[in-house]
């Protein structure tokens, strides 16, 4: 079982109680609500009818070959992540709407790419947003020993090659997530009293991992005319891009040059008040980019999503400068890579740089 970790303030930061004044000011001033507006639905529906859409044409095969299979294949692989960005997640967070069986219904998306929202919830909502980048309690960081990302941690020989092998291997991120993460995360401890599930969890988890398989899997082999193995290959083929896709996004918001990977004193204190502490170790990336707002539903501007988890990423960009200008007030790092590919350049000689032993 992991030790409880401490957030101190001995400087008495008063950065966060002043930074939400504002953004909360910025809402009523605007005649504002935090959660999605018509823009935001818009995005829901366009990306559920592309969904429905991509999955049809491929059930029905309209082009008769595999080639235009595999390419809808992968086409559904990044349609489902964009999903998960932009619908599943700010759901479960119950930022997409005001009203919680809305949120929870929409929350339920997350099966689309083979994961469970429950477990999601604990992992991510619970423990990746208040312990972010602490090797042992942070789970996003949780690379079953493959990438190494602290000095503290044991140094194998295959970490040599980290930087080069962790891109294709996020790209293993879904299919761990529907084969493997989940029921690992559901039964670790499972004896403890903090890890008892609801009944209804257990029906959940199995039900709907099968009804994925059934979806992506099993159906298309029954319908189309082609080998079952060929099925096989674009039902990998679609989770290697959704998996790419949302390993690289992730990555990208935390574990790259200038974030912080704090360790806890051996009385498990962090140095920082939490809200500073998400400020040292999380990074923006193309928040000037009208195109991966878009697609990433906000997820480029982690930053503004760690502070604020239950607004609408609808809203980031508006409350994003209200965020800087009060973190340079506060002489707050807030970080940021330009594009795209210079977050990616950064999380590459992270990798690097964690390659070698100490």
């Amino acid at each position: 079982m992991q030790s409880k970790l401490k957030f101190t303030n001995s400087n008495r930061s008063t950065f966060f109680s002043t930074v939400r004044e504002k953004v909360e000011a910025y809402f009523t001033e605007n005649a504002l609500h935090k959660y999605g507006n018509k823009a935001m639905w818009a995005k829901v529906i366009l990306f559920m009818s592309a969904f429905v859409v991509i999955y049809s044409l491929i059930l029905s095969n309209p082009f008769g070959n595999v080639w235009a299979l595999m390419c809808l294949a992968l086409l559904l692989g990044a349609c489902n992540a964009f999903i998960g960005f932009n619908i599943s997640h700010d759901a479960l967070h119950g930022s997409l709407s005001k009203k919680p069986w809305l949120n929870k219904l929409l929350g339920y998306t997350f099966h689309l790419i083979g994961a469970n929202p429950y477990i999601w919830d604990k992992t991510h909502n619970q423990v990746h947003h208040t312990y972010t980048n602490i090797a042992g309690h942070d789970e996003d960081l949780d690379a079953a020993g493959l990438i190494r990302l602290s000095d503290d941690d044991p140094y194998k020989k295959i970490h040599r090659f980290q930087h080069l092998y962790a891109f294709p291997l996020y790209g293993l991120a879904s299919l761990n997530w529907v084969f493997r993460k989940d029921y690992h995360k559901f039964y670790r401890n499972i004896n403890s009293r903090r890890q008892k599930h609801p009944k209804i969890e257990y029906f959940n988890l199995y039900f709907f991992k099968f009804l994925h398989l059934f979806l992506f899997l099993f159906l298309p082999i029954l319908v189309l005319d082609i080998s079952w193995w060929q099925v096989l290959i674009g039902f990998i083929a679609m989770h290697a891009t959704e998996g790419l896709v949302m390993g690289l996004v992730f990555q990208l918001a935390h574990v790259v040059e200038g974030t912080d990977f704090p360790e806890p004193t051996a009385e498990g204190q962090i140095e920082n008040v939490w809200a500073e502490h998400q400020m040292r170790t999380t990074a923006n990336f193309s928040s000037s980019s009208k195109l991966a707002s878009f697609f990433l539903g906000g997820l480029n501007r982690q930053i503004e999503h760690h502070l604020f988890p239950k607004i609408c990423h609808i809203h980031y960009p508006a409350i994003s400068k209200i965020i800087k200008a009060t973190a340079q007030a506060y002489q707050l790092p807030y970080l940021e890579n330009r594009t795209f590919f210079s977050a990616l350049l950064s999380h590459y000689h992270i990798l690097k740089s964690f390659s070698t032993a100490s």
